[in-house]
């Protein structure tokens, strides 16, 4: 007989794959305290992970049945399955399926399968949540061109409450000042800068801090706010008409399908016998063979009358520099020093390392398809302690919607008092309070069952439940 669990004792997790997705999680879900298991083939990444976090680890095949008994399968809460074989993660979930394995989670590149009018639907594979991690980029790289000039925008609480990220230029009304200043000459807006990202560092930012020329800031607004908040930062709010895509590969090709009907596209594709093919699959999009890292050719592709550049390669330095290249051509002194009208540039990055980086030296967003599928299984994993988590991209920071706990610690004392609040790692946002959303301040006092909104660097979103739970 099994000793019962504790009520509120973390799920234990079984992950399968130490690749770049299951090694993001694993640090991440180890942060906030979840058990995790790992079962991973390759030694050397074995090894690394290791050396970085404190998980049980077993070497062995994901298909390996004897591998998941000595993970102790039958006591597993959650599967995540991430190894780079499609059909690996879906017939690992039905093998948890046999173990009783409660919640099964697969990543899964090929679109073929979990769809309603698939063959195999996720109800036949066992699967609770489907992952496909370049569908969820393309999707979120339409949705942003889509909405506002390609500035990355994040509806919270049902759409009331809005962030919209900006990058602060030197004739910026926001350049040089701090917080504070800001603030009172613009008392008539209700909003808060909630987070910076500054070369390759993020900074939830008090009253005190200033805010420099090429900063990316962050700010909360709602809804009805947001747009005087556009105007007074100069963004563009017209949507985007002529986009040109480096990279044909499945993301390059999947955002030229959702939006070649609406919208005029230039995909450049640097491999002759795939630029054929996408030739013959994107009949309303223009297909470029050429090296999109080449001033010569983006000039000849008419890159100077765009509105976006996405570069969707598979090399994180050729995305950043042919961005930082793009962004100098889209907005070079011909169109004139006086125009408001700004090029828009959006780079995919795989590296953690780079994130933050490339959104701060080229980019104006990166986006990082790695993180984005975690983060949707972070979600998912959280849903029942959390109302909803949002990742800001090109920021190392999470915006999340939680209800303070009788009794919880955010409770105790008005916001200025709680030493947690001090460390410049937590910001409190905006509670619900008397039917509106209103910008926290340091004299607000949270109380029991608000709903709150609070900006935390990702990796303190373990100290949020601390501070709002018993």
């Amino acid at each position: 007989m099994f000793e019962k669990r504790k009520r509120n004792a973390p799920e234990k997790i079984l992950i399968l794959g130490l690749g770049g997705v299951g090694y993001y999680l694993a640090k991440r879900l180890l942060y906030e305290e979840y058990p995790i298991t790992v079962i991973e083939p390759d030694s050397d990444r074995l090894r690394y992970a290791d050396g970085h976090i404190d998980a049980r680890f077993i070497q062995g095949d994901a298909m390996d049945v004897a591998c998941w008994q000595q993970a102790d399968a039958a006591n597993i809460d959650c599967l995540i399955a991430v190894t780079n074989n499609d059909a690996v993660n879906m017939m690992a979930s039905m093998i948890a399926d046999k173990f009783g394995i409660k919640r099964k989670i697969a990543r899964v590149r090929s679109l073929q399968f979990g769809q309603k009018n698939s063959v195999l639907t996720t109800a036949d594979l066992k699967i609770d949540l489907l992952i496909h991690p370049e569908e969820l980029a393309a999707q979120e790289i339409v949705r942003l061109i889509r909405l506002r000039a390609a500035n990355e925008i994040i509806d919270i609480a049902k759409g009331q409450i809005q962030l919209m990220a900006n990058r602060i230029h030197e004739n910026s009304p926001f350049a040089h000042k701090k917080l504070k200043e800001i603030a009172m000459q613009h008392s008539d807006y209700a909003f808060r800068v909630v987070a910076i990202a500054r070369g390759i560092t993020t900074i939830i930012p008090g009253g005190e801090e200033t805010i420099l020329p090429q900063d990316q800031i962050f700010i909360m607004a709602g809804k009805e706010t947001l747009p005087h908040l556009m105007d007074l930062a100069g963004v563009e709010q017209s949507h985007r008409q002529r986009i040109m895509i480096l990279g044909g590969g499945l993301i390059g090709q999947r955002i030229a399908e959702l939006l070649e009907k609406s919208v005029g596209i230039k995909l450049i594709e640097e491999d002759e016998e795939r630029a054929h093919e996408l030739v013959q699959e994107l009949v309303h999009s223009e297909i470029l063979h050429g090296d999109g890292s080449d001033v010569d050719s983006l000039i000849s592709a008419g890159l100077s009358e765009m509105d976006t550049f996405i570069a969707a390669t598979g090399d994180n330095e050729t995305n950043i520099l042919s961005c930082l290249l793009a962004k100098n051509l889209m907005n070079d002194d011909k169109k004139g020093n006086n125009s408001k009208k700004q090029g828009k540039t959006i780079a995919l990055v795989d590296k953690e390392d780079y994130h933050v980086l490339a959104s701060t030296i080229g980019a104006d967003l990166a986006l990082n398809k790695k993180v984005m599928a975690g983060n949707e299984i972070l979600k998912f994993i959280r849903r029942s302690e959390l109302i909803s988590v949002a990742h800001m991209h090109g920021f190392d920071a999470d915006v999340v919607e939680i209800v303070a706990a009788p009794g919880a610690p955010i409770t105790k004392k008005p916001l200025a008092k709680i030493n947690l609040l001090s460390t410049g790692n937590i910001l409190i946002g905006s509670v619900f309070r008397h039917g509106e959303w209103r910008i926290a301040v340091g004299n607000t006092h949270i109380k029991a069952n608000e709903r709150v909104i609070v900006i935390c660097l990702s990796i303190y979103l373990r100290d949020v439940h601390k501070l709002f739970q018993i």
